[in-house]
């Protein structure tokens, strides 16, 4: 038998700060950048009742930990559910499973700071925000650790929640947030744009994005999935998660492809590569820059980890017990 921790959504949330995150996701994506596997996510779909199982996994060999997410959505409950296995990656023993809800918009608020401290300007103060929900709150709070911003504009459909975000905000950041009533007057003169969304049609305007900009994407994990219209993606710099899910399920750059402004030579580098050194991010200041993220195992695993070290040193979770196979698979 092996202990294995069991962590509640309830101990997870509040157990580390978006710095910590945003610093263990970046040595994930370094180690991916360096060989590190990693695969992009599996979706299966029922039709009746409508739901999705999905999975994806990484290997962080210098993190010691491998592992990923199993998780469905919709079906009868209608709802979603994140379970989040997590192994040591030289025993190959179980270490934790996580309920990943908690986690989930940190986790991946975290690969979007990532990337803006890779490719955004250095300068960058400005920040436009598409979204106003628990992912769109991962994000921005990840990218205020690694830049310095003076102003957000949010903007969401619903009037009553893009203010009710921008009001909450304002309060926890030491940036000015603010709510505004078309994602054109957000876009427009921002340094940084990133959508949080989960839109069939392009969110914004690409012409509107000034020289220099960087926009981060994270709803862009299904063909039909379109934050970014065309323009946006020839004019920029793409850096997608994985290189393999750009052509799978990144929904805008596909689009892109098909209506013939860009092919797969279009894609700059993975993210990790740009992380690790090898290969360029932003060369001037002048470069418009996209980060695609659909979610991978990278940050899943590096986050999983972090907040496994952080509960085992405060004595948090329970143990299950988990048997090898060579004691269970008897034949018999």
């Amino acid at each position: 038998m092996t202990a294995t921790l069991f962590l509640t959504s309830d101990e997870v949330s509040g157990l580390a700060t978006p710095a910590e995150y945003v610093e263990a996701v970046r040595e994930g994506y370094r180690q991916r950048g360096e060989g590190a596997p990693a695969e992009p996510r599996t979706k299966l779909f029922n039709r009746e009742p409508p739901g999705m199982l999905t999975s994806y996994a990484a290997v962080l060999p210098e993190t010691g930990a491998m592992g990923g997410y199993m998780y469905s959505a919709g079906f009868g409950a209608e709802d979603a559910w994140f379970m989040t296995p997590l192994f040591d990656a030289e025993s190959g023993e179980p270490l934790a499973l996580l309920d990943g809800a908690s986690m989930n918009p940190f986790k991946t608020g975290a690969a979007g700071g990532v990337a803006v401290d890779a490719l955004a300007r250095e300068d960058a103060s400005t920040l436009a925000l598409i979204g106003s929900g628990a992912q769109a709150r991962g994000q921005l709070r990840a990218v205020a650790t690694v830049r310095d911003l003076d102003t957000v504009w949010v903007y969401s459909p619903t009037k009553e929640s893009r203010e009710s975000f921008a009001g909450e905000l304002d309060r926890t950041l030491d940036a000015s947030v603010a709510a505004v009533a078309s994602s054109a007057a957000a876009v427009e003169g921002a340094d940084i744009v990133v959508t949080a969304t989960t839109a069939t049609d392009p969110v914004f305007d690409g012409d509107l994005l000034e020289p220099g900009t960087h926009v981060t994407a994270m709803g862009q994990y299904h063909p039909e999935k379109r934050e970014l219209d065309e323009t946006t993606i020839e004019r920029a710099t793409y850096v997608p998660d994985l290189r393999e899910r750009a052509t799978m399920d990144a929904g805008s750059f596909l689009a892109a492809v098909e209506a013939g402004v860009v092919d797969e030579d279009h894609i700059h580098a993975e993210l990790g590569e740009v992380v690790a050194g090898v290969a360029a991010g932003r060369e001037d200041d002048e470069e418009i820059t996209v980060f695609d993220s659909g979610g991978t195992g990278i940050e899943t695993v590096a986050a999983a980890h972090m907040l496994y070290e952080k509960a085992r040193d405060e004595g948090l979770g329970t143990t299950v017990d988990f048997s090898p196979a060579s004691e269970s698979l008897t034949g018999e």
